[in-house]
């Protein structure tokens, strides 16, 4: 699989050069920055990767509709056309877009189990480029917003794994508030339900998995705030280090 890119690229769409989108719209470039994300033609895209969805692409896939949207309606034709088959080939393909589209195939699999998609989600959670990442857990929220409980007891072990892409997954995936994305009530209400995968990574090494344990903090002190409070002090007495203090600060900052 190809690996983020380290090109330099635009902050604004008028910036993209042309021979840079023409690659991202044939999928055979990565995206650097997410300007160049939200710029590709999706039509152009699934009909160069896809050659026989070429008429379904261009008449399904709505420009004026918000990515996500046309994420979700991608992922739906990708699954009617090859179920879950073809899953292996979508992650494996250089454009970060199309490996996203895996992802919402996954989401458009009516009858999985929330173990299951967690299970196939993995492989796009712990993919190199950040947009796949955030697409991997954008795919699965609904389910996870359904299934709070269910998907805190799911993940508890992602905590431990060894790809700090994982790990940072388990908790961004069911921030109470989240991006672009629905909210979790019972979140809301009673963050103390996610301990325990909040508590193992008080004292996370890594900056990204920092700043989602911050953030999901920051996200419960909307509604929880003397216990965002009184969580950030307990986990600073129990481990006094640079990447508590981090955390607790950045956990703080709407307070």
């Amino acid at each position: 699989m190809a690996t983020t890119p380290t090109r330099k690229g635009a902050s604004k769409t008028a910036d993209i050069p042309a021979d840079v989108l023409v690659a991202l719209n044939k999928g055979t470039m990565q995206s650097a920055t997410l300007v160049e994300g939200l710029a590709i033609d999706f039509a152009s895209l699934l009909s160069h990767a896809y050659p026989a969805l070429e008429g379904q692409a261009h008449e399904l896939i709505d420009k004026k509709q918000g990515i996500t949207k046309r994420m979700v309606t991608v992922g739906q034709l990708l699954f009617d056309a090859n179920g879950l088959s073809s899953l292996d080939e979508l992650q494996q393909h250089e454009s970060d877009t199309v490996r996203g589209w895996g992802a919402y195939v996954i989401g458009a699999a009516p009858t999985l189990t929330l173990k299951k998609r967690l299970s196939l989600i993995s492989q796009f959670a712990d993919d190199s480029h950040f947009g796949v990442r955030e697409w991997a857990w954008l795919a699965l929220r609904p389910y996870l917003v359904e299934n709070p409980t269910d998907a805190i007891a799911l993940l508890t072990p992602w905590v431990k794994k060894r790809s700090p892409y994982l790990r940072r997954f388990a908790v961004e995936a069911i921030r109470p508030r989240g991006v672009w994305c629905s909210h979790i009530a019972l979140l809301k209400t009673s963050p103390e339900l996610a301990m325990p995968l909040l508590e193992p990574l008080k004292n996370d090494p890594e900056r990204y998995v920092q700043d989602s344990v911050a953030n999901w903090l920051n996200d419960a002190s909307k509604t929880q705030p003397q216990w965002v409070i009184d969580t950030c002090q307990r986990f600073t007495l129990k481990s006094d280090t640079a990447a508590t203090a981090y955390i607790t600060k950045r956990a703080q900052r709407s307070l």
